[in-house]
């Protein structure tokens, strides 16, 4: 049974990092909304005249949110029809707060929670601290409205759930605050494969 994994968490907590160090080690695909959604989110921020770099406000939810979901669970999907195994990273608020979310999308290819091992971890960090350290160190101009709506983005940053009908043992919560980011990614990869390669 092929797995699809997600990375859900605030932006900041690495989940990306996370994905990525396991998915090169295991040649997953590896998906990551903000990287497949871009070219399109830059270029229908220009034409309403908003900031291209925009990824935060209202504006780009309302005009590019939905659209990046589609894209990624696209992907995700495509790959998941082919037996592989299939790592997903963005924020999935809303979707993770919705019970009947993951099988309506399985179900867009004839699958369902029983041919799929999906995978939950949810990444965060121990304070806004090292959330405001970790933004800066990426020096993306992705994050400018953080910036300026510090405390509305400090809002989102509680610990998460998900409400899918998965099993217990399929969720796990990483805090990624330790700096040796390879004892975490050794925690991860044995929750999602038993053993790490």
């Amino acid at each position: 049974m092929n797995k699809l994994v997600f990375f859900l968490g605030p932006g900041g907590a690495g989940k990306t990092t996370l994905a990525k160090a396991i998915a090169s080690r295991r040649k997953v695909p590896f998906l990551d909304m903000d990287i497949l959604l871009r070219p399109a989110a830059d270029a229908i921020m220009t034409l309403h005249g908003l900031d291209p770099a925009d990824r935060d406000s209202a504006e780009y939810k309302k005009l590019c949110r939905d659209l990046g979901y589609r894209i990624t669970m696209d992907a995700a999907l495509d790959n998941i029809g082919l037996d592989t195994d299939v790592f997903v990273v963005g924020p999935f608020t809303q979707e993770a707060n919705n019970p009947d979310w993951i099988g309506s999308e399985l179900s867009r290819i004839g699958r369902s929670l029983q041919d799929v091992e999906v995978k939950v971890v949810l990444v965060g960090l121990a304070n806004e601290a090292l959330y405001l350290e970790r933004i800066q160190g990426r020096h993306s101009p992705l994050d400018t409205w953080k910036f300026r709506h510090w405390d509305e983005f400090c809002a989102s940053l509680g610990n998460r759930s998900v409400q899918w009908p998965l099993p217990a043992a399929s969720v796990i919560w990483i805090d990624n605050s330790n700096p040796n980011i390879a004892a975490t990614v050794a925690t991860v990869e044995r929750f999602i494969y038993d053993s790490p390669k």
